[in-house]
């Protein structure tokens, strides 16, 4: 290589990479995908080192401990499974490094993709900081709740990743008509009060992530009703059924595409696996692999929302000279 080829390298890798490498359309999307199934790997990891009592196997951070980066033989079982979690840290960077510049070297360039790799990319780096700030108050059950959510805001922005792989670059049409939009909204809004009641329960809840010393969700002086939050939580859960069904009623009703409906119906499975996982744990007293497999069903249900959210309009790909004209019988659905 040149000395010009290794300063434009040092100056712009990206650039340098996307001269030299077109990936295909099917590897951009698995590079995408991965990063994907990454997010939801170690969110369902995170809740392993919760569940195994593992949250201070690595009592500081960055480091490990004071003396050392990583675990010790000392700390034993709860010290590799939290290093290892944040081991996985690094896997999903390059993940979602890799699908950068799967997007960045695709022919044309797609600007808009590669703002949403970079997007994950800032949102996995400020997780890990959170993450950090969990260990150093000692898994303070808030931190623990926001930790969640921002990893629940990068799932959203991975499956959306995911999705613009699939379409073009034109503008949105509308599939469906304003009134069944706005009710996939509630449906989305609900979701997210669902999701973040949640991790209310998880606070108030008995997996502390340590031990029985680390503090719950509190008001004031007075700790929360667990069991109250946790029927709370069920109603929300049985609103966004209803709501995923009223809206598979009315789709079927206006005679909409097949991609809005099928999207709804898959969500509706999600949905009764995840109810069903839900009710089995809160009957046998929380057992930790159905607890586990409750927080991988709540990705998925997200992932679904978000999906269905998207459903709604198609971006064609622009042909190089044509516009592109939204149907007016599409805004009449």
């Amino acid at each position: 290589m040149t000395r010009a080829g290794l300063a434009q390298a040092a100056r712009n890798p990206l650039a340098f990479i996307a001269e030299r490498w077109t990936p295909t359309d099917r590897t951009v999307r698995r590079a995408v995908l991965t990063s994907l199934v990454m997010t939801v790997v170690i969110v369902v990891t995170g809740g392993a080192v919760r569940l195994t009592g593992s949250g201070l196997g690595c009592p500081t951070w960055p480091k490990c401990t004071d003396e050392s980066l990583t675990a010790t033989h000392e700390m034993g079982f709860h010290g590799v499974v939290e290093f290892g979690n944040r081991l996985l840290t690094y896997v999903l960077c390059a993940a979602v490094g890799w699908a950068i510049i799967a997007v960045r070297s695709q022919k044309p360039w797609r600007r808009s993709l590669t703002r949403y790799g970079w997007t994950q990319f800032w949102l996995v780096m400020g997780n890990a900081v959170l993450g950090g700030i969990v260990v150093l108050v000692g898994l303070n059950p808030y931190t623990v709740a926001a930790h969640f959510l921002l990893s629940t805001a990068l799932i959203a922005v991975a499956t959306t990743m995911w999705q613009r792989t699939r379409e073009g670059d034109a503008e949105p049409r509308p599939l469906v008509g304003k009134a069944v939009a706005q009710l996939v909204w509630v449906l989305v809004g609900v979701s997210v009060l669902l999701i973040a009641v949640g991790t209310v329960v998880t606070g108030a809840g008995p997996h502390a992530g340590d031990s029985s010393d680390v503090p719950r969700m509190n008001v004031g002086a007075v700790g929360l009703d667990w069991e109250g939050v946790t029927k709370l939580h069920a109603v929300l859960a049985w609103v966004v059924v209803t709501l995923t069904f009223a809206l598979w009623f009315v789709l079927k009703a206006v005679d909409a595409p097949p991609g809005p409906l099928a999207r709804t119906r898959d969500l509706f499975l999600i949905l009764l696996a995840q109810g069903v996982i839900g009710y089995v744990q809160y009957f046998t007293d929380l057992p930790e692999v159905l607890v586990a497999a409750h927080m991988l069903g709540s990705c998925l249900v997200w992932i679904g929302v978000v999906r269905v959210l998207l459903s709604l309009r198609e971006r064609p790909v622009l042909s190089p000279g044509v516009p592109t004209q939204a149907d007016p019988a599409l805004s009449t659905v």
